[in-house]
């Protein structure tokens, strides 16, 4: 990263929201199913990542910066509004369909897709921001890198996770 001094904080962020703005909007969304509090969520991510770019020293990546304000952003939120149950979301807000399926298939899948969204939402906050991390296709390192646990721990905490959700899926499909 030695061109970190190079680039205004403004800069910083307009690449970040450029090159992360997916991620951060199905990251919002895994913490907060409720469509308004996502958004909102999203736009607390937004505004922590540009004042955080004040202080970016370049000793990770831009992609590990950015994970990290986000995740720790989305866990500040989730705790300060721990209340109710958690509110189902569309299908159109969790996936886009890239081929005509169907009627019958997409409804199964839709229903997997938000009991899955549900069941992540019941993890703990660390729980949550490794599998999300994971889901989002990042490596053992990279989520040790954003957790500050050490990548051992990052995979053993992924499989038990997998298991579990596995689990619990099951038995909610067979209950």
């Amino acid at each position: 990263m030695s061109d970190t001094g190079a680039r205004t904080a403004d800069q910083w962020y307009q690449q970040a929201a450029e090159d992360f703005s997916a991620a951060l909007a199905r990251l919002a969304r895994a913490y907060e199913a409720d469509p308004d509090r996502s958004r909102d969520l999203l736009q607390e991510i937004h505004v922590a990542l540009w004042r955080s770019f004040a202080r970016f020293d370049g000793r990770c990546s831009l992609r590990t910066w950015v994970y990290r304000i986000a995740h720790n952003t989305a866990v500040s939120q989730t705790i300060r509004r721990r209340s109710g149950a958690p509110v189902l979301v569309s299908l159109e807000e969790l996936a886009q369909v890239a081929e005509p399926r169907d009627r019958e298939r997409e409804v199964d899948e839709s229903r997997a897709l938000v009991r899955l969204v549900e069941l992540i939402q019941t993890l703990t906050p660390i729980d949550r921001q490794v599998i999300v991390l994971y889901l989002e296709g990042e490596t053992a390192a990279a989520i040790a890198e954003v957790t500050g646990l050490s990548p051992g721990n990052v995979a053993t905490k992924t499989h038990r996770i997998k298991q579990m959700l596995v689990s619990r899926f099951h038995q909610g499909t067979h209950s």
